[in-house]
This record gives structure tokens, C-alpha cells and sequence, in this order.
């Protein structure tokens, strides 16, 4: 019978058995806070330690937001002077074009300076010393253009008196010359006549006046001659005629 239970007890078919702690649950918890307050009490310590072998002291956020605000200053700095060098750079391209075109207006200036000179010279030499000639016709020149289908014509009218009072009176230009015969030499052809305008023009003259105007012609035409004639009233004051 002892033996029996004996066996029993030493083998798989023995009873089991629970083994309980004697420690109460509360006291299990106040012992894990504890270690993990000594965890992260040890954590600190080797931030701090690490802090200080790195050389990170505590004024490291005022340092960075020093830092940020000089970048910020130095950007609005960078802004202005940007600025004022585009405006400087405008005002150098505005005032490069300005000069640009003084120059070429001098220089048309001039241009036109050096033509009144010589057309005042040339005037000059055609105004007889001591004259006491009223208006006078001292250049007319004609030439045909286009194929001959147009006469460009001009005429010099001048005053030879120094300081004379202003002419008032007309001009008129007749072209004359033979119509529908043998082309280029208007052989066989019968004669024709065009005033100019339909009529005498007004003229007024200073000291001088250039006049010239092209003259479209009809087929078949070969002019021969023009003539140009100044008159006040009805008197003729000048007249000039030219062989083409």
C-alpha cells in the first residue's frame, strides 16, 4: 500500500502542484517603477555626459535663433542692394539711348549746317556784286525717269539783291515736245504742250526757293523742252528755257 503511493506520487499520474509568490501584486509594481526610474535616471545621466563630451551647451537654440535672424537680415540686405542695381542698371540703359540720340542729332545737325553753308556760298557767288536785278531764274534742270514715263524737273529762283523785300508772284512750267510718232526720236509726231499743275503756281521769295516736282507723261510722248517763267501780275519778271 506504501508503495503504491509511492509510485503514484513519483510518476505522470502524481497530483499537481502550484507554486505561488508570496509578494502581493502592488508591491510588484512599486518594484518596476523603480527599476525603470533607475533606467531612465541612468538614460539622462548619458544624454548629459554626452552633451557635454560633444561640446552642445545649453545656449545652443538662443545661438540658432541668432544665427536666423542675421540670415534673414542678410537676405533683406542682399534684396536691397539687388534692387537698387537694377535700377541703376536701367538708368545707365535709358541714359546710354539718350545719349545714343543726342549724338545722331548732332550729328544730322551738323549735316544740315554743312548744306546751308554751301548752299549759302553757292547763292552767294551767283548774286552779282552791286546788282540791282530783280527775281531771276539761275538753274533749271529736267531729266526723264521711269522709262521716260516721268520728267523730274527743278529751278533755282533767287533774288540777287542782298536784302531785297519778299517776291510774291507766280511760276509756271510748260513742257513741250511731239506726241505719237517714231519711238525714242517722236519723228512724224504732232506737237504737244502740259503746263504743270494746269497752272502757274504761287512762288514767294525770300532770297531764294528751290522748286522741283515730277511729271508723269503720256505714252508715246518725247519731250523736247522746258520752260519755266515767273511773273507778278501780268508782267514777266523772268524766263528760261531748256533743250532736252
Amino acid at each position: 500500500m506504501r508503495f503504491r503511493l509511492l509510485r503514484r506520487r513519483l510518476t505522470i499520474s502524481a497530483p499537481s502542484m502550484a507554486i505561488r509568490s508570496a509578494l502581493p501584486w502592488p508591491f510588484r509594481w512599486a518594484l518596476a517603477a523603480l527599476v525603470l526610474g533607475f533606467c531612465a535616471a541612468i538614460g539622462l545621466w548619458a544624454f548629459e555626459l554626452g552633451k557635454d563630451l560633444t561640446g552642445v551647451d545649453g545656449g545652443a537654440k538662443e545661438e540658432l535663433q541668432r544665427l536666423r535672424s542675421e540670415v534673414v537680415e542678410l537676405r533683406d540686405e542682399r534684396n536691397k542692394a539687388q534692387s537698387i542695381l537694377n535700377t541703376s542698371g536701367s538708368l545707365l540703359t535709358a541714359e546710354k539711348a539718350a545719349q545714343e540720340k543726342l549724338v545722331a542729332q548732332i550729328k544730322q545737325l551738323e549735316s544740315e549746317n554743312r548744306a546751308l553753308r554751301d548752299d549759302l556760298g553757292f547763292f552767294e557767288k551767283l548774286i552779282p556784286a552791286g546788282s540791282n536785278e530783280g527775281i531771276a531764274i539761275r538753274g533749271l534742270q529736267a531729266e526723264s525717269i521711269n522709262a521716260g514715263s516721268q520728267l523730274k524737273w527743278q529751278v533755282l529762283v533767287i533774288q540777287p539783291t542782298k536784302n531785297a523785300p519778299e517776291f510774291s508772284g507766280k511760276m509756271e512750267i510748260t513742257i513741250s515736245g511731239l506726241q505719237g510718232g517714231l519711238p525714242g526720236t517722236g519723228a512724224g509726231g504732232k506737237p504737244w504742250t502740259l503746263v504743270a499743275g494746269g497752272a502757274a503756281q504761287a512762288l514767294r521769295v525770300k532770297q531764294y526757293s528751290r522748286v522741283e516736282n515730277v511729271i508723269d507723261i503720256p505714252p508715246q510722248t518725247v519731250v523736247k523742252q522746258i520752260s519755266a517763267k515767273v511773273t507778278e501780275g501780268a508782267a514777266t519778271r523772268a524766263v528760261q528755257t531748256l533743250k532736252l
